[in-house]
């Protein structure tokens, strides 16, 4: 019992200096590998294998050899660290084998995957134990060597990075100095607006690393994030969402923190296609959006988060809607027993998503369904739902139908009624997003801090400029960046254009977030609003 007591000891003693990763953030590690596919979590095992093998070759040719005649020791940091690459080379062989099985179709052991996993973060564990213990040695080594004269060959660095006689950076990396880690941080910062990742985040790693008590860490670890997101392939835009995850996980109460959060939402959003599609990044920036309006309600983001919410939600709701109708024509084709499949479907885009363009035929199928099950209290009360709110819908006159063969009352209108039903994409263009398989949605596809497209007009140039801090105006003056790609909800009446002989009707607009729509762009406040009207979609290409 009191060995046990001692063991338990330690490993809290360890994991609150930081040596091993909280259960916490171990449990979120889990479940997001768990939603990976296959191929996804090799892909990441490969990549994030990679990265180590260099951080750990730089740091190893950043070391003196040991003179011939001295004994080696395990004290030794070039063996200690090459002892760890051989472990990450070892590793990568494996995975790299099972990646060739998966692309071949041949069959393997799944659980082997889960192995690799547990082996990469205890190896990672190490590696950053060991680059933490072996900080002075490299720093030491590194002044002895910038002493004596220099020979005409390939630097460390550019061996690493595959450049020949890159002597600029294999002084930065090399040598120990008063405000070096600016230096490295200016650089890794043009090799990533130069599209230069790799170099970028080798760089940047030399920051971490070399530098624990830089005031440039934690937005070099932000960086390192923004370099996958910036690259924009699957693999990369999933490490980025787990390199921004990491990263609220130990810095929460930083001033990016929201920022952040919002952009691991639009990582996901990037992965979201057609809602005939896979529909877990969907779902994830929905869970990732919504946890962002819990811990951050007053932020100046919010507006951009509730409109990313809309376009998220209009995507799962659409997804449902087509799952319910499939199970609607099952059932008129005699091919189904019931409804309750699409029954489920319809009610719960009723229920979650207020804002669904298509929200009239889905309580007019709704209303049918309990009506094919003679439900009709049920019934009546979708369809009556449906006049009230939708009275210009071309569902509306068939749900009247309907309460009269009940015997229900028809309601009025409400104040609150959408009088114009959004137009659907028409019939190209709804052939071109088949085609491209891309919703339309509103995703910044710039960094948090880094911009390709400003070429220094962004949060990170003013860090620079600020000593490595963010500018003191931040909170009060912050980069804010896009419109929406498209407003998905109906517009409000107040926006329709009326006949001149008719008189003005002032409604409510319903229950929507944000400030209240005018003009052109319901999204957009009434001072920016164009002062005349959207050209109307052709006739014809409306989605009943």
């Amino acid at each position: 019992m009191r060995f046990r007591k001692v063991v338990l000891l330690v490993l809290c003693a360890v994991m609150a200096a930081g040596a091993l990763p909280a259960p916490s953030a171990l449990g979120r590690a889990v479940r997001q590998q768990s939603q990976l596919s296959h191929m996804q979590r090799l892909e990441v095992l490969r990549s994030r294998l990679e990265t180590m093998r260099r951080t750990l070759n730089s740091a190893i040719a950043g070391l003196n050899a040991k003179d011939a005649g001295q004994d080696a020791s395990g004290d030794d940091p070039r063996l200690r660290l090459g002892g760890l690459e051989k472990e990450a080379g070892s590793l990568l062989s494996e995975v790299n084998d099972l990646h060739s099985k998966q692309q071949k179709a041949e069959r393997y052991d799944t659980t082997d995957i889960d192995r690799l996993e547990t082996a990469l973060t205890d190896l990672d564990t190490r590696v950053q134990v060991a680059m933490r213990d072996t900080a002075r040695d490299r720093r030491t080594n590194a002044a002895t060597a910038a002493a004596k004269p220099e020979k005409k060959k390939k630097g460390f660095f550019g061996r690493i990075l595959g450049r020949g006689g890159d002597e600029k950076y294999d002084e930065l990396v090399g040598t120990v100095a008063p405000g070096r880690d600016r230096e490295l941080f200016e650089e890794a910062t043009k090799e990533a607006r130069d599209d230069n990742y790799e170099t970028a985040r080798s760089l940047f790693g030399v920051v971490i690393n070399t530098y624990p008590d830089s005031v440039y860490l934690p937005l070099a670890k932000l960086a390192i994030a923004d370099t996958f997101y910036l690259e924009g392939t699957t693999s990369a835009l999933i490490q980025a969402g787990q390199a921004y995850q990491d990263w609220v996980t130990f810095f929460p109460t930083h001033p990016l923190a929201d920022d952040v959060m919002l952009k691991m939402a639009e990582v996901e959003m990037r992965r979201m296609g057609l809602p005939d599609r896979e529909m877990g990044p969907a779902r994830k920036a929905e869970q990732r959006l919504k946890a962002f309006m819990q811990q951050f309600p007053n932020s100046s983001l919010r507006p951009e988060v509730e409109i990313r919410l809309d376009e998220v939600q209009e995507n799962l709701a659409m997804h449902n809607l087509l799952v319910g109708n499939h199970y609607y024509e099952k059932f008129y084709r005699k091919a189904a027993n019931n409804l309750k499949g699409a029954q489920s479907r319809y009610r719960e885009i009723a229920e979650k998503y207020p804002h669904f363009s298509r929200m009239a035929e889905v309580l007019f199928r709704l209303g049918t369904t309990y009506m094919e099950e003679e439900e009709p209290d049920e019934a009546a009360k979708y369809f009556q739902q449906l006049v009230r709110t939708h009275p210009n819908s071309d569902f509306t006159d068939k749900a009247k139908e309907r309460l009269a063969t009940i015997g229900a009352q028809v309601p009025d209108t409400a104040k609150d009624a959408v009088l114009d039903e959004p137009e659907g994409p028409g019939f190209f263009g709804g052939l071109m997003q088949e085609i491209s398989g891309v919703v339309p949605k509103t995703v910044d596809k710039n960094g948090v801090i880094i911009s390709t497209s400003s070429k220094g007009n962004d949060i990170i140039a003013d860090v620079i400029a600020n000593g490595g801090t963010l500018p003191a105006n931040y909170n009060t003056n912050p980069i804010r960046r896009t419109a929406p790609a498209r407003d998905v909800r109906p517009l409000p009446p107040a926006t329709q254009p009326k006949p001149a002989d008719t008189k003005k009707e002032v409604s409510v607009e319903p229950t929507r977030p944000g400030p209240p729509a005018s003009g052109s762009d319901p999204t957009r406040a009434p001072a920016t609003q164009p002062t005349t009207p959207a050209t109307p979609p052709p006739a014809g290409s409306a989605k009943p």
